[in-house]
């Protein structure tokens, strides 16, 4: 019986979804990129094949998979939606997708919780935030998520968590008097204050940010 893996935590993507006042919520979701590869993996590259067609004025996508035992193409097959930027390329790669979710690819992704960021741990601008996100843990039992972190990576903080992720270390506070006064200068150079900067993160010192804080912040100063 042919099954496909689960995905990892680096192949789904987060999207902000709606932005309030008081925070905001995020969808989860995989590119095509990440079904080509895991297809390749699983079947081998010269074992699958897409093809398109327009039903109905809509576009549709079959993904065959090579049965070897049986000398047959199996084939799975759905429908796409436009996206707003692209007609055609958002139809072709979104049915694409969805195909790939009819042969298992990714289908964790229907079980994801409703996921909400309060204001305090993301930067609303009126409508917008700028954040991004990313998945740092995630567990999946029988293509269904029971635990899952996610982390606001311009400030390196996990934002959200749902059930029991595996440990991992805590980035501890390690920033020393050269790292802070290293900070303050550069943080001065550039016109800014050091009270903004600790308003953004939500600590009252420099002091309280730990080394991915520090090296974000270089970085976004062009000091690395």
């Amino acid at each position: 019986m042919l099954t496909f893996r689960d995905l990892k935590a680096s192949e789904i993507d987060c999207r902000i979804a709606t932005v309030k006042p008081n925070g905001i919520s995020l969808l989860l979701y995989k590119d095509a990129r990440v079904d080509q590869n895991i297809l390749d993996e699983t079947v081998g590259p010269f074992n699958w094949q897409r093809s398109h067609e327009v039903l109905d004025g809509n576009l549709y996508c079959t993904v065959s998979i090579y049965d070897a035992e049986k000398g047959i193409w199996v084939s799975k097959q759905d429908v796409g939606k436009e996206s707003y930027t692209e007609k055609e390329k958002g139809q072709a790669s979104d049915s694409f997708k969805r195909a790939c979710f009819n042969w298992g690819i990714g289908r964790e992704l229907y079980t994801v919780p409703f996921i909400w960021i309060n204001a305090d741990n993301c930067n609303i601008n009126g409508t917008k935030c700028n954040d991004r996100f990313i998945v740092d843990q995630i567990v999946i039992e029988d293509k269904t998520i029971k635990a899952l972190s996610i982390k606001n990576k311009n400030t390196g903080k996990i934002v959200y968590t749902m059930g029991k992720p595996a440990e991992q270390p805590v980035t501890p506070h390690t920033l020393d008097a050269s790292h802070v006064a290293t900070l303050q200068a550069c943080i001065q150079s550039h016109g800014q204050t050091v009270e903004n900067v600790c308003k953004a993160f939500k600590v009252k010192s420099l002091e309280e940010l730990n080394i991915e804080q520090f090296d974000y912040l270089m970085k976004r100063m062009g000091e690395k």
